[in-house]
């Protein structure tokens, strides 16, 4: 009789230990559902919360050219303009978190895609883009790679170029694209490209129609520098300071600075207004953070499209350090 008394009760503690370990793996299980639920929620939030600063950029670039079409004169896009300027940080409800904005002009960087145009290398681009290299002190020759990945050829630009049969001796290989860029990450792919150089670059460059003219209003002194030879930085940046008092009004206004005495731009496109612009709009929500990243295109009637969203590229490259670019 003991006997039996004795195996119940290990009989009962083995039922009381199984429904234990079941009811703690339930437990454990309805935890990690209600904080996947709760992740999904938040990061749901964050994202129409971005769209909603997105949404707020599009207003803004709209209302700028309403502005300026109401005073009679022709439209130019500056860095004084309130699209510009940088936004105060938007509280959410409650304290939960905050939303910031950013605009910035895509004209006043170099267009990578205008190396190349009607597939015929652009020698006047290719000569800013080098300039350009070589003011950001970049040694290596991405001037000539770049034209060889979007041109449909197979013929390297010089000695310095490279098209399939090299990237194809890579582990992985691959090829060049043989189009125009639609985002910049993708000058990580040419060959021998070092993560420096691309940080580096990136704040100044931009992937554009190829015929985008540059807004010589809203470039930075680095980009200005770029369009001659006998233009310095110190130059540029007197460019910058210039503008800084008086907007340029139109080309002819820009040309007619001192700074540019003597200088020639043959075959470069440039223009005091703007129609591509990318608007940042970076999400704290609790322990989330989310950027957005749209680039957004104004058309001459003041609709204002969005051509693309990236949430995967980081949410604040570098940005130009010279005090001029304002």
């Amino acid at each position: 009789m003991k006997a039996q008394r004795g195996v119940a009760l290990i009989t009962v503690l083995l039922v009381v230990a199984i429904v234990t370990v079941i009811c703690a793996g339930m437990i454990a299980r309805q935890q990690l559902s209600i904080r996947g639920t709760g992740n999904q929620l938040q990061a749901r939030q964050a994202w129409h919360y971005a769209l909603g600063g997105e949404a707020l950029a599009q207003t803004m670039l709209r209302r700028d050219l309403q502005t300026s079409e109401g005073t009679g004169q022709p439209a130019v896009d500056h860095l004084l303009e309130p699209w510009a300027l940088p936004q105060p940080a938007y509280d959410l409800d409650e304290g939960q978190g905050q939303v910031q904005v950013r605009i910035e002009d895509l004209a006043g960087r170099f267009n990578l895609n205008s190396l190349v145009q009607e597939q015929q290398p652009n020698a006047a681009a290719i000569a800013q883009f080098r300039r350009l290299l070589q003011r950001l002190q970049i040694t290596e020759p991405y001037a000539e790679r770049l034209v060889d990945w979007i041109d449909s050829d197979q013929q390297p630009s010089g000695e310095l170029g490279a098209e399939d049969n090299a990237y194809l001796l890579l582990d992985p290989p691959y090829r060049t694209a043989g189009r125009r860029l639609e985002d910049i990450s993708e000058l990580r792919l040419l060959l021998d490209m070092r993560d420096e150089d691309f940080q580096r670059l990136a704040p100044y460059v931009s992937v554009l129609p190829a015929d985008t003219p540059l807004n010589v209003n809203t470039a930075s002194a680095m980009v200005l520098s770029s369009l001659s030879d006998s233009l310095s930085p110190s130059a540029a940046e007197s460019l910058v300071k210039a503008r800084q008092a008086a907007p340029f009004r139109d080309t002819a206004t820009f040309m007619a600075q001192p700074a540019l005495g003597g200088v020639q731009l043959q075959g470069t496109n440039i223009a005091v207004t703007s129609q591509l612009f990318q608007a940042i709009s970076e999400v704290r929500l609790g322990d989330r953070r989310l950027a957005l990243v749209s680039r957004l295109r104004r058309e001459d009637n003041g609709d204002v499209r969005v051509l693309q969203r990236n949430l995967g590229q980081p949410p604040r490259l570098p940005r130009p350090t010279n005090d001029g670019d304002r």
